[in-house]
């Protein structure tokens, strides 16, 4: 699930680029994300 969020919008992200397209909002989700991304690698880690 997460990985799905991160590939959507890293897409996105990357059209922003290309377009122009809201590309403040996505950059933000972005780290949102990544954030989440890190924080489940990290503590997905911890739970083995």
């Amino acid at each position: 699930m997460l990985w799905g969020v991160f590939v959507i919008l890293m897409i996105l992200w990357l059209l922003g680029f290309s377009f122009h397209i809201a590309g403040g909002l996505i950059h933000i989700l972005l780290v949102i994300a990544l954030i989440a991304l890190i924080y489940n690698l990290v503590a997905g880690r911890r739970s083995r």
